[in-house]
């Protein structure tokens, strides 16, 4: 098949695993088409089967706002006709699928081009923080071919926000070659130079992340284990509170802000806990990664993390804000090694049993070549 796949070419979730889709498929002999403004965080290498067109934005003083759905919608265009795709793979359908299906009205005169809308969560919270885009995202989702969700509260919440049931659920993956336990990296040995716990975070450090959260399970955790580090991984518009936080607490020391890294894996695979106190989480990307790389997780207990968790065996849920109960779960784990090993490698086993790519790609295969037979 000829595919083209559009994502927000930056560090969140949709757009690793978007990436992360393009280069299985080409694996498998389908040939990759990535359409956006730049290229995607994880797209590290092109060859005869990935390929990447970007998407030109028009200067006009006409516009206070560059109009980048046009832009993209008539690279969408382009791209359909010269590389003859058999369908077009956007994840987000804000403004992602409406583009797509302006694309697909405008060469319908040549030939029907088949879009599929993969939700990953802020379709849904993007709703239901400015209601003027509800009809909108609706329209998006009728017409499109076919539509998936990454887990089962995805579906649920789509159904009650749009009172639209069409949704196939395809989770996000994991490669098991790709996060594994790397305990004697270089990296390790530079973070932890004395054996110390490495307690990690991974996000975008937006406010719905809650990660001066992890500062106050940090804190308490390190009082009954000094040789406990924070790794920071990412950045944004909370990073400044959680410094803040952790001065506030003593413990700026003993945190380390390595800003966003383009090999998240390297430091997840090194740590001790992940911790992931979302707000909101439509599946919990990191806490995959971790778990595959044998690392409990400590979470809270929201939208699909415990469809990825098993509270208990794997990591510790706890409601949100629960900052007390979170640090003493960090304890317990951090107190127990046996309990870490036993937690990591159950983690891991879910992790590829349930989520491994040979189990998930398959299943977006099926998915292309079903919308494709309907168009017969």
């Amino acid at each position: 098949m000829n595919i083209g796949i559009t994502v927000y070419p930056t560090y969140g979730g949709s757009g690793i695993v978007g990436s992360e889709l393009g280069k299985e498929l080409s694996a498998r002999g389908h040939n990759v088409h990535f359409i956006s403004s730049a290229l995607p965080t994880r797209l590290t290498e092109l060859n005869e089967r990935v390929h990447f067109h970007e998407v030109e934005m028009m200067s006009y003083p006409l516009f206070e706002h560059q109009p980048y759905s046009l832009a993209l919608a008539t690279k969408m265009g382009t791209v359909a006709r010269a590389e003859k795709l058999d369908l077009l793979h956007v994840h987000y359908a804000i403004p992602h699928t409406v583009s797509a299906i302006l694309a697909r009205e405008s060469i319908k005169d040549r030939f029907y081009l088949p879009v599929i809308t993969t939700l990953h969560g802020t379709d849904i919270t993007l709703v239901g923080a400015d209601r003027s885009y509800l009809p909108i995202t609706r329209y998006a989702l009728q017409q499109s071919d076919g539509v998936t969700a990454v887990s089962n509260f995805l579906k649920k919440a789509t159904i009650e926000t749009f009172d639209f049931d069409e949704v196939e659920v395809i989770p996000n993956f994991i490669c098991a070659n790709d996060y594994q336990r790397r305990e004697d990296s270089e990296l390790k040995h530079q973070l932890a130079p004395n054996d110390e716990f490495l307690l990690v975070h991974v996000s975008n450090f937006r406010a719905v992340k809650r990660p001066v959260d992890c500062v106050e399970i940090f804190a308490r955790a390190h009082r009954e284990f000094p040789n406990s580090k924070l790794i920071l991984v990412g950045d944004g518009p909370e990073i400044s509170a959680v410094r803040h936080r952790a001065k506030q607490l003593e413990v700026i020391d003993f945190c380390e802000f390595v800003g966003k890294q383009p090999k998240i894996g390297d430091y997840v695979s090194i740590a001790d806990l992940v911790l992931l106190p979302s707000e909101q989480e439509s599946f919990g990307l990191s806490a995959l990664e971790a778990q595959a790389c044998e690392v409990p997780v400590i979470a809270t207990r929201i939208g699909g993390i415990p469809e990825v968790i098993n509270d208990g065996e794997t990591g510790f849920l706890s409601e949100i804000g629960n900052v007390e109960k979170m640090g003493e779960d960090a304890i317990k784990l951090l107190q127990d090694s046996e309990m870490r090993r036993s937690f990591g490698k159950r983690g891991r086993e879910l992790a590829i049993s349930r989520y491994g790519t040979e189990k998930i790609i398959p299943q977006y295969i099926e998915f292309y070549e079903k919308v494709l037979a309907k168009q017969k």
